[in-house]
């Protein structure tokens, strides 16, 4: 899926975080109502304005985004 149909960001809306195109509706906040355990169903109720296709491609972009960064495992500090 190529996500930049659906993916925009503007320093106009929301600092210029990506967002679904043509809402303010952030990556970063869909994926944590997903997170929050939200299902498909339930997110696009309360935001009748996404699609499946704009859904996926927040994950798309995430995948892709993520994939890009290096990370580095931390210890834990005992307590």
């Amino acid at each position: 899926m190529d996500w930049r149909e659906h993916i925009v960001s503007d320093p106009e809306v929301l600092a210029g975080k990506p967002v679904v195109r043509g809402t303010r509706l952030a990556v970063d906040f869909l994926l944590g109502l997903f997170a929050a355990g939200w299902t498909e169903a339930q997110v696009r109720e309360s935001y009748p304005q996404l699609t499946p296709e704009s859904l996926r491609a927040a994950f798309a972009f995430a995948a892709e985004t993520l994939g890009e960064e290096g990370f580095y495992a931390l210890r834990r500090r005992a307590v």
